[in-house]
Order: C-alpha cells, then structure tokens, then sequence
C-alpha cells in the first residue's frame, strides 16, 4: 500500500487496514501509521455505507470461505464450495456497500500454477485429493499452504461484482489474476 501512496497526498492515518490477523495489522500500524480494524470471519465489514472512497482488497476474496480452524475438516468439495461461495457472496456485498469506489484482485481459478501453493494444476483436483497433495508437499515443498481458498472464475467474479469491470493479467497468453474494478465514471 506505502508504494501505491508514495507521491499522492493520501495521509497514512486515512488509509484503514483490516485483517482477521492482529500481528498484520499491528506491523502495518507500527510501520507505515495506518489505522488497524481487526475483524471476525462473519464477513461483515464495520464500516457504515460508502464510508470509504476507494477499498484496495488484492488476494483476499478467495480465503473467505470457512473458518481457518475447520479448513482441513471439509473433505467434500460441493460442502465446502457451498459455504465458501456464500461467504464470498456476503463479502463481496459488503465491500460494494462501503466502498464508492473498488479494486479486488485474485487469481484466476483456472490458472495452470495454483498461486497458494505454486503447484502446477492442482487448482483443477477434486478437494479430497488437494488435501492430500497439500499434506504431502507441505512437508518439503518451497510454498507451504493451508487449503482456505476458494478459487474464482472470471464469471465468478462478474457475478460478484456486477457493476464493475472486469479486467485481467495475463502469463505466457493466459489469465493469471482478474480484477473486479469500480470507478466514479462507472458509477
């Protein structure tokens, strides 16, 4: 975030940082002067209606699914899509509601390299066996995960935020990442 304010005139004490992890915040507070809001998993932001002009959300969306504690208890990919989908839904309302403005990033479900983990293709596996790769490569490989995400689609994505643009990045021809972005002139 310092690098996107560098050279504007947004004070560091405007900018809100929101987290469930009260370590990240309180680093983010220490160093840079931002104000801190811990939240719950309920997904509600507190935060009144259009209270901010623009919510920076980059990566986050996909781990709001189930609490972190029950991650590994969802074995049955339909039960934990189901539960992540609704919250993500929820989440997705929230921000549209307090932001006048948005950008929200994640990476594309169909992306050949799994970004949590860096594992080629194991975004396509059935949940069952992605717990058992990730069990198994987390002892020894580079990234290690905990399987919160819930992988979206450039239709997913539109479907959440419907009055904003939808924008990707690109690797090697493909999307990597989709961006859901709402300006003014959107509005």
């Amino acid at each position: 975030i310092n690098l996107v304010l560098t050279g504007t005139k947004i004070s560091p004490q405007n900018v809100h940082i929101t987290d469930i992890d009260e370590q990240a915040l309180q680093s983010g507070k220490r160093n840079f002067g931002y104000n801190a809001v811990l939240l719950n998993e309920d997904g509600k932001l507190p935060f009144a209606a259009g209270f901010f002009d623009i919510v920076y959300c980059s990566s986050v969306i996909e781990h709001i699914t189930v609490p972190k504690e029950e991650t590994w208890n969802y074995l049955l990919e339909k039960e934990f899509q189901s539960v992540a989908w609704k919250r993500q839904m929820e989440f997705a309302k929230e921000i549209r509601r307090i932001g006048k403005q948005y950008f929200v990033q994640t990476p594309n479900r169909n992306f050949f390299i799994e970004s949590h983990t860096w594992l080629p293709l194991v975004g396509f596996l059935p949940r069952q066996l992605l717990l058992k790769v990730m069990k198994q490569t987390n002892s020894y490989w580079i990234k290690q995960a905990i399987p919160d995400f819930n992988l979206l689609d450039k239709n997913q994505m539109a479907k959440l935020f419907p009055e904003a643009q939808i924008v990707f990045e690109r690797k090697l021809g493909m999307i990597k990442s989709i961006m859901a972005i709402k300006t003014a002139r959107l509005s």
